[in-house]
């Protein structure tokens, strides 16, 4: 039997790499098998390399670092229970990055729960507490009575966050809440909030038409982390509801976003994390938490023609307004 003779080679294309192993007259036999399995073991360990190497050079995401030189920051809407260290460490570094006050939100009973407890620990910061709209099947009448409760206390400031969402009914659909659930624990938010005067604090994922329909004429409403169109923006800003703008105002396709900003009046604009999400620019992508809302005053100020410190005294006083603070 002749010896097996051959050597290997690449040939590069579009998108692609392969070895291949050139045979000088051979005999294939059981040696062809067992050189195709030796073949096999090295184009593989070849693409694991380039694979390695490929990823060796993406560019590290940028560790995400506070705004300077900024004060009396507010945070209208996050959510401390669902950031990854502790409330104190959150709220201490918030602080230091010059944030004064913050409102933390539950987006579901146990989180309303923690939200109202820190809002006792710490001076500087107050509640919302809510059923999120698509956990609104847990809505029962413990549920509510509990919420009630909450809403009573001084430390709650907004009923919130209660809305609409179809986003997740389309996207995951055997556990969100169907939109008929969800419109009924919105309603039954409303009341809640206009018993008690506070503010109603609503989320909106793709659904603005029916929020529009829902809310009707209802006073005293927050719409937080505003990413709807601008059509919508006007909408609200003329039935008096005030605008609360998160991170993605920052990302680069948001122009409309940004001109709803833009066009709404002193005393209908706040400024929020909703943090862990929405990262600001030039951090989009990492963890979010009070300390970088510095970004995105910085943001709204500039496509609004005005100062940054003129913005935060704007804000600070719509927040004092909006939560019912002195």
């Amino acid at each position: 039997m002749s010896p097996l003779v051959g050597h290997l080679f690449e040939r590069s294309y579009i998108g692609k790499t392969e070895l291949l192993m050139q045979l000088d007259g051979c005999d294939v036999g059981a040696h062809a098998l067992a050189l195709g399995c030796r073949i096999q073991k090295m184009v593989v360990s070849y693409a694991f390399q380039i694979t390695i190497a490929s990823m060796s050079k993406k560019k590290p995401r940028p560790v995400p670092v506070p705004a300077e030189g900024l004060s009396q920051l507010v945070d209208a809407h996050t959510h401390l229970a669902s950031c990854k260290d502790p409330a104190a460490d959150i709220v201490s570094r918030a602080g230091a990055a010059g944030v004064s006050r913050m409102v933390t939100v539950g987006d579901g009973l146990e989180e309303a729960e923690r939200a109202l407890q820190a809002a006792h620990e710490f001076s500087n910061v107050w509640a919302a507490c809510a059923i999120h709209p698509t956990k609104a099947q847990e809505l029962d009448e413990q549920a509510r009575t509990r919420l009630a409760q909450m809403a009573a206390d001084p430390r709650c400031v907004a009923i919130g966050e209660t809305g609409l969402d179809t986003y997740w009914i389309k996207h995951e659909p055997e556990s969100t809440a169907p939109l008929e659930v969800q419109e009924e624990a919105l309603r039954w938010h409303m009341d809640l909030a206009k018993e008690t005067g506070k503010v109603l604090m609503i989320h909106n994922r793709e659904a603005d038409a029916d929020l529009l329909r829902v809310l009707g004429d209802a006073e005293n409403v927050m719409l937080h982390c505003f990413s709807s169109p601008f059509e919508v923006a006007k909408e609200a800003l003329e039935r008096g509801w005030v605008l609360s703008f998160a991170g993605n105002v920052t990302f680069k396709r948001n122009e409309e976003m940004r001109a709803a900003a833009a066009a709404a009046p002193a005393g209908q604009l706040l400024v929020e994390t909703d943090a862990p999400y929405m990262t600001p620019e030039p951090f989009r992508g990492a963890r979010n938490e009070p300390t970088f809302i510095g970004h995105t005053y910085n943001c709204i100020a500039e496509v609004r023609g005005m100062r940054v410190e003129a913005l935060i005294e704007e804000v600070n006083q719509t927040f004092t307004s909006v939560f019912g603070l002195s």
